[in-house]
C-alpha cells in the first residue's frame, strides 16, 4: 500500500508541460472566380449530323475553346 502511495505522489511531483503553439498551414483557394465554360456547338449536334456539319461546328468552336483556355491560364497564373 505504501508503494502505491509513493507512485501516486511521484506522479504529482513533476510540473505539467507548458502548452506549445503550433502553426499548421491551412489550404485556402487562390481562385476567386472561374470563367464561364462556353457552350460548344459540337456538343449540341445530333448523332445524325453529317461530316460537313461536324467539321463546321468544330471550326466554329475552336476560337471559343482557345479564348476559354486563355482565361483559365490567367486564373491559374494567379495561383503561382
Amino acid at each position: 500500500m505504501k508503494w502505491m502511495l509513493a507512485l501516486v505522489l511521484a506522479g504529482c511531483g513533476s510540473t505539467p508541460l507548458a502548452p506549445q503553439r503550433v502553426e499548421i498551414p491551412v489550404f485556402t483557394p487562390c481562385v476567386k472566380s472561374m470563367p464561364q465554360r462556353p457552350v460548344y456547338e459540337f456538343d449540341q449536334l445530333t448523332p445524325a449530323a453529317t461530316d460537313g456539319e461536324i467539321v463546321l461546328a468544330l471550326a466554329r468552336d475552336w476560337p471559343r475553346g482557345r479564348e476559354y483556355e486563355g482565361e483559365l491560364e490567367a486564373v491559374v497564373a494567379g495561383c503561382r
